[in-house]
């Protein structure tokens, strides 16, 4: 774990290096969310909120961002609470560099062993062309407790935009499938989405946005709403 730690101090210094001179800026929103679907995944079981907080200079970005569920369907469980921290670089061409650090409250956040903690570091490519979108994850640790993650499980997703629409499918191994299997990879993540504004005033309109998902191995389906704040 010490050297995933190591991986990303040295990922952070070399992106901040990278980046040109140009303009900083560091920005606060929330999104309120009808549920937490996570590639294909359900994670929610409630609505509940996703706080972002952002600082960005030119192409490079660093930030935390969490979900937060109001209550818990099951009894007796404690609400979903996810809290991450993340860094990436974007190039001019579309191309963008990234590492993040999911982390599920559960274990102390500063307990780093493989079968306590509930940290997941995962490092992210991600590459965007005209209308088309393409993403590649992969992990680098195991975390048995809280986080399920396994060292190189990895997922994929793939995007188009269309009109005020976007179309997508993804597929990984491990935590994303039902047999929970490294190597067994199985498309777990596709649907479409779409973005509107809720005009409130000739000055002021709240973003909304949906999902419908559907989860071919998990033969799950959801709809998912929000508004961002």
């Amino acid at each position: 774990m010490k050297k995933i730690l190591l991986i990303l101090g040295l990922g952070v210094s070399f992106l901040s290096n990278a980046q040109e001179e140009k303009k900083s800026s560091f920005d606060v929103s929330a999104d309120l969310v009808s549920r937490y679907v996570f590639r294909g995944v359900d994670f929610g079981n409630s609505p509940g909120i996703q706080p972002t907080i952002e600082f960005s200079s030119g192409g490079f970005s660093a930030g935390a961002w969490g979900s937060y569920a109001f209550s818990n369907s099951s009894a007796g469980a404690d609400a979903f609470q996810e809290a991450d921290i993340y860094a990436s670089y974007g190039f001019d061409f579309g191309l963008s560099l990234g590492i993040t650090d999911y982390y599920y409250p559960g274990s102390s956040w500063f307990e780093l062993d493989d079968e306590i903690s509930s940290h997941a570091i995962e490092l992210n490519l991600g590459y965007e062309t005209g209308a088309f979108s393409f993403a590649a994850n992969y992990a680098l640790n195991d975390s048995r407790a809280g986080a399920g993650e396994q060292d190189g499980v990895m997922y994929f997703e793939a995007g188009y935009a269309f009109g005020s629409f976007n179309a997508f499918i993804g597929g990984g191994d491990g935590w994303h499938v039902s047999t929970g299997e490294k190597g067994d990879y199985q498309v777990v993540n596709m649907g479409v989405g779409t973005e509107k504004e809720i005009k409130i005033s000739d000055t002021f309109s709240i973003p909304m946005f949906g999902q419908v998902i559907v989860n071919p191995n998990s033969e799950q389906y959801h709809i998912v709403v929000g508004i961002s704040l």
